[in-house]
């Protein structure tokens, strides 16, 4: 969904009634990061950035706790997200196949409270819903090559479910 906000309109995303509360609600978060050029044409127009994601999957490793020398230690663990999608000549029916894509996500976690119970509670297999920021970064290996690295830095945690239970 694309908003163009300026001065000079008023923005109307939909007529429905239903969503007109959601509108606002949205309306109202945009307002709260972007600040609209002033009438005086001499003032600075002040912009917010947003770097949000919001991750629902499932834990691929326990949790391995890293501390490097003079830096706050980290919690580190992998989470993998699906997608799937039906693919073949009509959709809405149960013909065709079945695709599923997974994507892992590398999560590091340095709050201190959160980072601690990530550590003792985030299990593999856990379902978790983890809220935070993605960082891009450079590292270099052991064979001193440069790599990049995408992270996902917590925020949030939220434990779903227990551990999925293993079959007798």
């Amino acid at each position: 969904m694309l908003l163009l906000l300026s001065r000079f309109s008023r923005v109307r995303l939909c007529a429905t009634p239903e969503t007109a509360a959601h509108q606002a609600g949205i309306l109202q978060v945009l307002r709260q990061f972007v600040r609209h050029e002033s009438e005086v044409a001499s003032s600075l127009v002040l912009e917010r950035s947003l770097n949000r994601v919001q991750l629902l999957g499932r834990v691929g490793q326990d949790p391995v706790m890293r501390q490097v020398e003079g830096k706050n230690p980290v919690t580190i663990f992998s989470l993998a997200t699906n997608e799937m999608w039906r693919s073949g000549e009509n959709e809405t029916y149960q013909m065709g196949d079945v695709s599923q894509k997974t994507t892992w996500h590398r999560i590091s976690v340095f709050r201190p409270g959160l980072r601690d119970v990530a550590y003792q509670y985030v299990k593999k297999g856990s379902r978790i819903y983890v809220e935070g920021k993605v960082d891009y970064g450079e590292y270099t290996d052991k064979n001193n090559v440069r790599r990049q690295a995408t992270t996902i830095i917590a925020d949030n945690i939220i434990f779903l479910s227990d551990q999925i239970k293993e079959k007798p």
